[in-house]
């Protein structure tokens, strides 16, 4: 049964990190740590620019749209907005996929 489900190797790696021998509880237990890793790594991106830039992103953003910073238009600038954005995007994806966890 557990082999039409995963292959015998992933089970074992599932059952090593997990010490649970049912796949149908192994599973789920490694997929919430794999997406709070995930989330754990976006928020601390997210934070590493808010902490450069002292502030928010929505704020960041308010001033990029509005002109209001000096090198807009910058190679770093750009791409931290990129970054940034998606950093946040991100935080916000796996934070609903672990709400949607059982």
């Amino acid at each position: 049964m557990i082999t039409e489900v995963v292959s015998k190797p992933v089970y074992q790696i599932l059952n090593a990190l997990t010490g649970e021998p049912r796949i149908e509880i192994a599973l789920p237990l490694a997929l919430k740590e794999l997406v709070r890793l995930k989330l754990q790594e976006a928020h601390q991106h997210r934070t590493s620019f808010e902490e450069r830039y002292s502030m928010d992103f929505a704020a960041f953003k308010k001033t990029w749209d509005q002109d209001e910073s000096a090198d807009k238009h910058s190679y770093e600038i750009e791409q931290d907005i990129w970054e940034w954005e998606a950093a946040v995007t991100d935080e916000e994806r796996y934070q609903g996929l672990l709400a949607g966890l059982p």
